[in-house]
């Protein structure tokens, strides 16, 4: 593949459901963080600190940021990003899935393929 074939932007979705196990811990956490936000306006640092109170999925999404993800990447630079969190009463529930996840194999050495880009962990959790 020459160097102008390489696609210059690149979608990197990602998808992820935690078990917030600690509640009071998260909300904590993120009240914190707003705090510690210097150019939050103090009207919108009071609204935020009441949603990270309120709702767990509010401040998971105050404390992960996919910025962080990338930004030790070599060679790349951030073009667009954004993210949501929702609350999740099902894990198990197929629709919950945005991306198709793959069955495992009959048999561990059947159907692997190196290079494939799919990591073990992109699969959907196992209750």
């Amino acid at each position: 593949m020459s160097e102008h074939d390489i696609p210059r932007y690149v979608r990197l979705q990602v998808e992820v459901v935690l078990e917030v196990a600690d509640p009071e811990a998260l909300s904590a956490a993120a009240a914190q963080h707003v705090e510690a936000d210097e150019f939050m306006p103090d009207e919108e640092r009071r609204h935020a600190v009441a949603a990270v109170a309120e709702d767990t999925a509010e401040a998971l999404a105050y404390l992960v940021d996919p910025i962080d993800l990338v930004s030790a990447v070599p060679g790349v630079e951030l073009a667009q990003a954004s993210w949501s969190s929702e609350r999740v009463d099902d894990v198990d529930d197929p629709d919950l899935w945005l991306f198709d996840t793959p069955e495992p194999a009959e048999d561990p050495e059947e159907g692997s393929e190196e290079g494939s880009g799919e990591a073990a962990a992109s699969r959907a959790p196992s209750a």
